[in-house]
């Protein structure tokens, strides 16, 4: 498949009626039910279709198999409130493709029909795959019994970056997204009327004492050299100016580039809700929720990937850092090798902003790369 028209205006028809439709991790049933209606329109004697859950996974038999290159997209959208003025925004009250998914899912419909009809020498398998925002669709995915029975020797994926020109591509081998945990603590004390305040156990002033201790734990815990951040986005307790709170919950995320250094983290908070416990004479609750491991790119096809980006006349390439992004991509490449990259799609809004606005020109640019790109992992 080479650039036209009809590439064009197809992965932007693709994009748009996604993009109105975003839903949460394992709720993807509009998802996944245009994603079916859509692979019934290919050619189908090379594909097989099986799904799972809320997901769908896609075998294109090659013509004289010796491996199986795997290729992921994810499906979910997030619960936030689109602000956009695009003619096809949400439909979903509540819920945006503020990370991408949208485009991502595109992209990989386009390879589908492409190698449907022109199938590569090697078993292809198309991933898409429920619930990346959360809580985690990959690790049960890739336990999954067609997946077990597909499982590829290889596994790629990309993730848009607004910060990039479109037709950019950046990776780097090795670490490039972190490992990451969601945190959840809870505090409980003892309420009561705010005019006898010896009477309770404040948990709104247990909980600003907690955040604050809170910032020396990567100061103080995590060698120089690594990296790691601990944020608190979301703070509730009480329910009335005058009532002192029994109650106080506190949201945020951990992240860090190392294994270690994500449990001496983890270790330390559980020691301060201890302290914490002692010191306002309350109970507390920790829940990690969803935890990712870092993506770890294999850093042959990475240096690879990087030739062809270097070499391809739909692309250019460019180095990147690694970053504290979370991608439980990462779980397929624990155990399949392969490699993660950046697609630049030039927005004015990052990630996770109501106001992302990606340019869908990046897509053909990468449909054209990745044929490219998977055509020459068959071709060895």
């Amino acid at each position: 498949m080479t650039s036209s028209p009809m590439m064009t205006e197809r992965l932007a028809n693709y994009r748009r009626a996604l993009h109105q439709i975003p839903e949460k991790g394992f709720e993807e049933y509009k998802t996944q039910r245009f994603i079916l209606d859509t692979l019934a329109g290919f050619p189908q004697d090379q594909l097989e279709v099986v799904t799972w859950h809320t997901g769908v996974l896609v075998k294109i038999h090659g013509t004289d198999p010796v491996k199986t290159v795997g290729y992921r997209t994810d499906m979910d959208g997030l619960p936030m409130e689109e602000e956009t003025a695009l003619p096809f925004k949400s439909e979903h009250p509540g819920m945006m493709h503020a990370c991408g998914h949208d485009m991502h899912m595109s992209i990989v419909l386009t390879l589908v029909e492409h190698f449907a009809s022109n199938p590569a020498r090697d078993h292809l398998l198309f991933i898409f795959q429920p619930a990346e925002e959360g809580p985690g669709g990959a690790k049960p995915m890739l336990d999954s019994e067609p997946f077990q029975r597909w499982q590829p020797d290889e596994m790629y994926a990309l993730h848009i970056a607004p910060e990039y020109p479109v037709k950019t591509v950046a990776v780097k081998p090795g670490i490039l997204f972190a490992n990451t945990s969601e945190l959840f603590i809870d505090l409980y004390g003892q309420g009561g009327h705010a005019a006898y305040p010896h009477k309770t156990e404040d948990m709104v002033v247990a909980a600003s004492y907690f955040v604050t201790q809170l910032q020396t734990v990567v100061a103080r815990n995590v060698p120089p050299l690594d990296a790691a951040v601990v944020t608190i986005g979301k703070i509730t307790g009480g329910s009335k100016q005058n009532i002192i709170a029994d109650h106080a919950r506190l949201e945020g995320t951990i992240r860090t580039l190392s294994l270690e250094s994500m449990n001496e983290v983890k270790s330390r908070i559980e020691s301060l809700c201890k302290g914490t416990e002692a010191s306002f004479r309350c109970r507390t609750s920790i829940d990690y929720g969803a935890n990712y491991c870092q993506v770890y790119n294999d850093e042959g096809l990475s240096e690879q990937l990087i030739s062809a980006a270097e070499n391809s006349s739909h692309v250019s390439y460019t180095a990147c850092d690694k970053a504290m992004t979370g991608e439980d991509f990462g779980y397929f490449l624990e155990k399949i090798p392969g490699a993660m990259f950046w697609l630049g799609v030039n927005s004015e809004h990052g990630l996770h902003s109501s106001k992302l606005n990606a340019d869908e020109e990046a897509m053909e640019p990468a449909v054209n790369f990745l044929i490219e790109w998977i055509n020459e992992r068959t071709a060895n």
